[in-house]
C-alpha cells in the first residue's frame, strides 16, 4: 500500500507533453496582443506587415496546438497500454450473429417487409 502514495517523477516524455502544452497555451494567449500590435501597424501604414504578424501568430498557435493535441494523446495511450492489458482483437473469437460490426447477419430479422439484399447489390464500387 505503501507504493499507492509515493511520490513519482514524470519521465522524460511526460515532461516533453508538459511543455507542448504550456507553449501552446503561451502562443495561445498571445494571438490578442498579435492582433493588436498588427492593428497598431496597420494604423501606422505597416499593413502587410500588421497582417503577416496576425496571420503568423494564429498560425504558430494552431501548430502549437496540433503538436501538443497529437503528442499528449501518443502519452496518453502508451500509459494506458502500460496500465491495462490491451489486446488487439482480430474478429476470429466472434460468433455468426452476434452483436459486432463485422459479424454475419442474423438469418431472420423479423421483420415480414424487408428486402434481402445480396452482399455483390451494394459493395459494388461506381
Amino acid at each position: 500500500m505503501t507504493g499507492w502514495y509515493a511520490e513519482r517523477k514524470p519521465d522524460w516524455s511526460a515532461k516533453a507533453v508538459i511543455a507542448a502544452t504550456v507553449l501552446a497555451l503561451l502562443l495561445v494567449a498571445a494571438v490578442p496582443v498579435a492582433l493588436l500590435a498588427g492593428i497598431v501597424m496597420m494604423a501606422l501604414g505597416h499593413v502587410v506587415g500588421g497582417l503577416a504578424l496576425f496571420g503568423g501568430s494564429i498560425l504558430a498557435a494552431a501548430v502549437a496546438v496540433v503538436v501538443a493535441g497529437m503528442s499528449g494523446m501518443r502519452h496518453l495511450r502508451k500509459l494506458v497500454s502500460r496500465s491495462f492489458r490491451v489486446v488487439q482483437l482480430d474478429g476470429s473469437g466472434y460468433a455468426p450473429g452476434s452483436q459486432f460490426p463485422d459479424s454475419a447477419e442474423p438469418e431472420d430479422s423479423g421483420y415480414t417487409d424487408a428486402v434481402r439484399l445480396d452482399p455483390s447489390d451494394y459493395t459494388e464500387v461506381r
